[in-house]
């Protein structure tokens, strides 16, 4: 009998789950046994039996009270409000209870003289829990362990609705999301809740959310109807989770999703309005986490687990109805209920509607909604949601004829997207943006907030209030529009209407325009903008300052690495302004340029050409064309034909843009100018004319130090080409001393995960490999090659180079079945990249084929080297350095499989050309004469073989140093080899 009397049963409907584990945890810690048992008066009958199992608990009872009782019709409240009365009538020394509710609660549930929880701090209440459960004496707590206080928010908690005190029944569905993601344990969840407009899915997962708060420590919410939004919303979570951020979006958002992934603390993340999941992929983590998505896509079944959101059950619509507009009766409510199909949308609107119009006979707007015809109040029927259209129609003439400056500034307020209405953009904006009936409306708080309350009564849409500017006030701070509202109040706007408040809103989107789209502290602004542009109709404006507003947005994804959506809004603006404007208009002709900068940047290098050939084209064939137009139309074209490894036609069109820029805008003084050498400089140095490349870099950064100083991105940025060229040209140490320098200064000035420092650090690597350095060369790739998977993922080019690189230095180091493996998928991405015969591919595969050879696989890494060197002298040509070097590896993979005369005719060969093109002098030219020295010797030509040693031994040690590793190594006759290097485009 004791030990029953230890015992601690706690009783909790559904939604107090968080209460009553916290609750449990703290009995348990302080020794006693504790039962947990669910509750659920909705759906258990208010009878003697019912009071029986409750009863039937061992031990004491501790009841934990929350506001169920308003989900309850009235005789069923009544029947429980008998058995609450026996419960404590017959069984009160027993029977305790905590109030954990902070709305009203009824005589019966006071009757049960609960403790109150809520606002405490933790210590306090759990006192009074163990005072309940009988446990006396102090117990020293621990409350850093186990579940978190329920009154306490999460740690990290954004984007969340405030609760909708107006919510009530869906416990079946609440439970069955509950116990979807219960059942998983630690592990990751994905739920997602699915079913028509207007069916209260996101009504659902608020109520999820501020129900089981107390589960998590994390809680994020995300608008994901738009995806440029979502993805912002989602990269916000990194300075809440104390994660460091970058100017790249996609960095951003892989580096959370990693914390996520990684972190033990129980996380949440809500996807609301989910749209197609491939628009959103990156954004569901892997974790242990929960995911809730709100969706009317049935792709989401293949991603996680769907429950099918209906209408209301009958009796919730009628609680529904009843606590929206008082005046219903039971009956009456649900007549409703019946007339609008149970929708809760439109349940709450037409209930709202009867409860701001007593005057008006329930039944008779009852009729109306149930046999009207749309056309009766003004509206042309859709055929879609004919009961919509009705309920609707006769909101907006109630708007009309008794709030007039809530119509109004409803007419405004669709012109922008539905989702987030962009209110703090219309109380920033310029009075004579406005139309002069809103003007001093949004100009004055009270009545602003006045007409959006007034907005939010008869049409449901939801307001938030925040703190005011001047901390002394609450203002409307985030306006929530349901789509399917949206889309009829579009329809129904005279065409003078919506002609007038789009220009508005259009106007207020420029007024917000930072116009600088390269400073980071603008970027949130402009992912507000952004979903903005299409509804207000910014993409088919002609007003020139709404297009530089389009173009600002695109080069802001340019900047934030959203390539895809970047691509999507210029092709958008392309396709608008194009025919109404002209080939040769400026907005146009930018807007084409930052088309094929995007489709480049996304790797659809085909594409980009053909758009950079097409925009050439038109304007050659225009007249009065300004030169930079032309200039700026074969910068860009140039650099898509330099990523498909075309370099003559890529360099051709440098040059000619070049001697344009230095006629049209000025020679060494004007940075333009300047950039179009660098890349020629780069184009250069791809044909295989290091020398040539040098000079041209050198002189570049020469001319940029005097223009732009020693330490802008630019001048850097050339300093790292000269180095880069300076270690091609075998010139090792001269190469590190500048790159050490470069790299340092990069750290400085840039962000440490910026791309161009990222290729100052590669580049540094790669010089103190032929350093001799390998162990800092390796730490310093691994991490390069590692922030660069995170940042861009194993397929993006600049990660492609990297990874080329690193598996050849993992063979360097003896680890050939690593160096292997990564060799082997490299050469595949690239292939999918670029195409099998692109010069990267081709390269990819000739180091293949050496760790092969390596490896002891002596036919096929002949074969593979030797198909190699035919298909590089087929992209870039006999005489070009790469084709020379996979000509070498041929060389020795013939050697290795005993075809010594073949490998000595072609390595004379490739010597003589390395000698052609690149001097006697060259670490190439050199390594090839030193293994043909080793073939002839093996053919039995010693004299001749001595002397091109000798020979070989002079030009290193001069090139070198003697104590060069590499000196060493040919001076020991060890086979030369070679590396295929991709270059930075």
């Amino acid at each position: 009998m004791a030990a029953e009397l230890g015992h601690v049963t706690v009783i909790f409907a559904g939604q107090s789950e968080s209460w009553a584990k916290w609750i449990e945890h703290q009995i348990r810690a302080a020794g006693r046994a504790t039962t947990l048992v669910r509750w659920n008066p909705l759906r258990r009958p208010a009878t003697a039996e019912a009071l029986n199992d409750l009863l039937s608990a061992p031990g004491r009872i501790l009841l934990v009270i929350d506001d169920w009782h308003e989900q309850l019709d009235r005789d069923r409240f009544d029947a429980w409000a008998g058995v609450l009365r026996r419960l404590l009538t017959e069984h009160g020394d027993r029977v305790a209870a905590v109030s954990v509710t902070a709305r009203p609660m009824p005589s019966a549930a006071i009757a049960l003289a609960p403790v109150e929880l809520r606002g405490l701090t933790p210590e306090v209440a759990r006192g009074r829990v163990l005072d309940l459960a009988g446990i006396a004496g102090p117990v020293a707590p621990d409350l850093s362990r186990g579940p978190r206080f329920p009154d306490d928010p999460p740690a990290v908690w954004g984007g969340v609705p405030r609760r909708n005190h107006r919510f009530v029944g869906r416990s079946e569905l609440l439970e069955q999301v509950y116990g979807a993601f219960s059942a998983t344990g630690r592990d990751g969840a994905a739920v997602a809740l699915r079913g028509p407009s207007g069916n209260g899915k996101t009504q659902l997962a608020m109520e999820y959310v501020h129900r089981y708060a107390g589960e998590y420590d994390i809680v994020w919410w995300i608008s994901a109807a738009q995806r440029v939004t979502a993805r912002q919303q989602f990269a916000e979570l990194a300075p809440a989770m104390g994660v460091p951020g970058t100017g790249d979006l996609s960095a951003t958002i892989k580096a959370v999703q990693r914390e996520l992934d990684g972190t033990a603390r129980p996380w949440l993340l809500v996807l609301d309005g989910a749209d197609e999941p491939e628009r959103l992929s990156g954004l569901v983590p892997d974790g242990r986490g929960h995911v809730l998505v709100t969706t009317h896509r049935g792709e989401w079944s293949a991603h996680a687990e769907v429950i099918d959101v209906p209408a209301f059950a009958r009796r919730e619509s009628v609680a529904f109805a009843r606590r929206r507009a008082a005046r219903l009766t039971d009956h009456e409510a649900e007549r409703l209920a019946q007339a609008v199909e149970d929708m809760p949308l439109l349940l709450d609107q037409t209930a709202a509607w009867l409860q701001l119009n007593p005057g008006v006979p329930v039944n008779d707007y009852i009729r109306d909604i149930r046999d009207g015809k749309p056309d009766r109040f003004g509206v042309m029927a859709s055929g879609h949601h004919p009961k919509y259209e009705i309920a609707w129609s006769k909101l907006i003439n109630t708007l009309r004829e008794s709030h007039e400056p809530a119509w109004q500034l409803l007419n405004l307020l669709v012109c922008f997207a539905h989702d987030v209405v962009p209110v703090r953009l219309l109380q920033t904006a310029r009075l004579a943006d406005l139309p002069p009936e809103l003007a001093e409306l949004i100009a004055e708080p009270s009545s602003w907030n006045t007409a959006l309350r007034r907005l939010s009564e008869v049409t449901s849409m939801r307001i938030e209030y925040e703190q005011g500017p001047r901390m002394d006030t609450q203002t409307v701070g985030t306006v929530r529009m349901h789509r399917l509202f949206h889309r009829f109040v579009r329809s129904v706007q005279s065409p003078a209407d919506a002609t007038r408040y789009s220009a508005a809103a259009r106007r207020v989107l420029v007024s917000a325009d930072p116009r600088d789209s390269a400073s980071a502290g603008n970027w949130a602004r402009y992912s507000v903008i952004i979903p903005h542009l299409e509804p207000s109709g910014a993409l088919k404006s002609s007003d020139r300052d709404v297009r530089d507003l389009v173009l600002n947005c695109v080069e802001y994804l340019r900047m934030r690495g959203e390539y895809h959506d970047g691509w999507a809004l210029s092709r958008l603006a392309v396709d608008n302004w194009r025919p109404a404007f002209g080939d040769t208009d400026r907005s146009v002709l930018v807007a084409v340029h930052q088309l094929g900068n995007m489709l480049r940047r996304l790797g659809r290098y085909t594409e980009a050409e053909q758009v950079g050939q097409e925009n050439l084209r038109r304007l050659n064939d225009a007249a009065g064309v300004r030169p930079i137009e032309v200039i700026r139309a074969k910068d860009g074209l140039g650099g898509t034909l330099m990523a498909l490894g075309r370099y003559t036609e890529a360099r051709t069109l440098f040059e000619e843009a070049a001697e344009s820029a230095a006629r049209e805008l000025g020679g060494e003084n004007v940075p333009r100018t300047l950039s179009i050498r660098s890349n020629l400089a780069v184009a250069i140095g791809l044909q295989g004319h290091y020398s040539e490349a040098l000079a041209l870099h050198r002189s570049v950064f020469e001319a940029r130090v005097q223009l732009l100083g020693g330490k802008d991105v630019a001048t850097l940025n050339s300093a790292l080409r000269s180095a880069w060229m300076l270690r091609l040209l075998g010139r090792y140490r001269e190469a590190m001393t500048i790159q050490g320098h470069n790299s340092r200064v990069h750290s400085q000035v840039l962000d440490r995960n910026h791309s161009q420092t990222l290729q100052a650090e590669h580049n540094l690597a790669l010089c103190a490999r032929r350093d001799g350095d390998l162990q800092f060369a390796y730490a310093m790739m691994r991490e390069v090659r590692e922030k660069l998977l995170r940042r861009r993922g194993a397929s993006h080019p600049e990660t492609l180079m990297v990874s080329c690189d690193y598996a050849m230095l993992l063979r360097h180091m003896e680890r050939a079945a690593e160096a292997r493996a990564l060799a082997e998928l490299t050469a595949g991405q690239y292939a999918a990249l670029l195409g099998e015969q692109h010069p990267y591919c081709v390269g990819a595969r000739d180091n293949v084929a050496t760790v092969m050879r390596d490896m002891g696989d002596r036919r096929a890494a002949l074969e593979l080297s030797l198909t190699t060197v035919r298909e590089m002298e087929q992209a870039v040509g006999r005489d070009h350095p790469w084709a020379i070097g996979c000509a070498k590896n041929g060389v020795a993979a013939l050697a290795a499989h005993g075809e010594t005369d073949a490998a000595a005719a072609l390595g004379r060969d490739a010597a003589e050309r390395s000698a052609r093109v690149l001097g006697d002098d060259h670490i190439l030219t050199i390594s090839l004469r030193a293994g043909l020295a080793l073939d002839l010797a093996g053919l039995g030509h010693r004299a001749e073989a001595e002397k091109l040693h000798h020979d070989v031994a002079a030009r290193l040690t001069v090139l070198l140093g003697p104590d060069h590793p590499h000196t060493q190594y040919i001076l020991e006759r060890h086979r030369p080899y070679w590396d295929f290097e991709p270059q930075p485009i």
